[in-house]
């Protein structure tokens, strides 16, 4: 934990009020996994400044990914916080924890799940309402040229070798778009998937493909995502899209991934206030999207983030937090 960051705090911790120092001494030591991606190191700092200078807790930050994390969590009840869990990929492990007694679901950290899909530029659905919906798409198919083969239309697909790989192939085939005229084309890499939308955005060009949220592109770049017309069918998805030898696909909708805060059950117990802070703090991908954008033009770490946001959106903060504890907040912000 680096001085500069508590200094005030320590300065003021002569005349802390009694009930802060009751609830220094129930949250203790508090470990926050901060992991390696944007959303979630700006969430690890956030919870770090709440809970350290609104709720007492010995915040402190340490490096995590999501299955060391989680394996860490149950076998050994540390770190005591995972703020961004994308529980789909570790479910099993994280439900076994929870039924056990070892760890909690203690909030939803993005309201309206992760989310994947087939998408198009707004200013195309602007133009054009029917491009929202996959049927206007296809009978608009000519507009998406292929750039090597102008009899062809360009679909842009999930990187070789990422998981959506399997999910983007899978649904491209059930939902018949080669018959359309589509093809799938590989971007190469997650940079050149973001650089295809952000080239065409430029020139106001046609595009089509697949993206996920919350990322900074979807904060920079209004883009709809393409209704199917399918619903979500849940268990297909789980048991054929998502499964590399899927022989039958059949068309359906992502479903919304869940992302998830997770504590160990020491902490819940030991710290409610604590607790009840994690299960209000939330984010929609809109909220997400845009705090991500800001961070990359800004070359912004999590600790700046935090600062930015606690700033600019105190209407929305002081929603999860006590009365006391947003007090207390704004009080160390003033002192930063």
């Amino acid at each position: 934990m680096r001085l500069p960051q508590i200094a005030p705090w320590l300065l003021a911790a002569a005349t802390l009020p009694l009930s802060l120092t009751v609830s220094a001494e129930e949250c203790g030591h508090v470990t926050i996994a901060d992991m390696n991606w944007n959303s979630a190191t700006m969430l690890a700092h956030l919870d770090q400044f709440i809970l350290q200078h609104g709720y007492g807790c010995d915040a402190e930050l340490v490096p995590g990914d999501s299955i060391p994390t989680t394996t860490s969590m149950i076998e050994k009840s540390e770190p005591d916080i995972a703020p961004e869990m994308w529980s789909n990929t570790m479910r099993e492990a994280l439900d076994l924890g929870v039924n056990e007694g070892r760890l909690r679901y203690a909030g939803v950290t993005l309201s309206d799940g992760g989310e994947e899909g087939f998408w198009v530029p707004a200013y195309m659905v602007e133009d054009d309402p029917s491009l929202k919906t996959l049927a206007g798409v296809k009978a608009k198919a000519q507009l998406f040229r292929h750039p090597e083969d102008p009899e062809r239309s360009a679909m842009m697909g999930c990187p070789a070798g990422w998981t959506c790989q399997i999910t983007t192939e899978h649904l491209f085939e059930a939902l018949k778009l080669a018959d359309a005229g589509f093809e799938l084309v590989d971007p190469g890499s997650g940079a050149g998937l973001a650089a295809s939308i952000a080239k065409a955005y430029e020139r106001k060009a046609p595009w089509f493909g697949y993206y996920w949220a919350p990322t900074a592109v979807l904060g920079k770049y209004e883009m709809v995502k393409v209704d199917f017309g399918t619903g979500v069918d849940v268990e297909h998805y789980q048991s054929c899209i998502t499964q590399a030898d899927c022989l039958d696909p059949k068309p359906t909708m992502y479903p919304p991934s869940p992302v998830d805060t997770v504590v160990t059950e020491k902490f819940a117990r030991r710290a409610p206030e604590a607790l009840a802070y994690l299960s209000k703090r939330a984010f929609t991908n809109a909220q997400m999207n845009k705090m991500l954008a800001w961070m990359e033009d800004n070359q912004a770490d999590g600790e700046s983030a935090t600062d930015y946001f606690l700033q600019q959106n105190e209407s929305m903060w002081a929603q999860w937090v006590s009365p006391e504890a947003a007090k207390r907040i704004k009080q160390a912000m003033s002192a930063r």
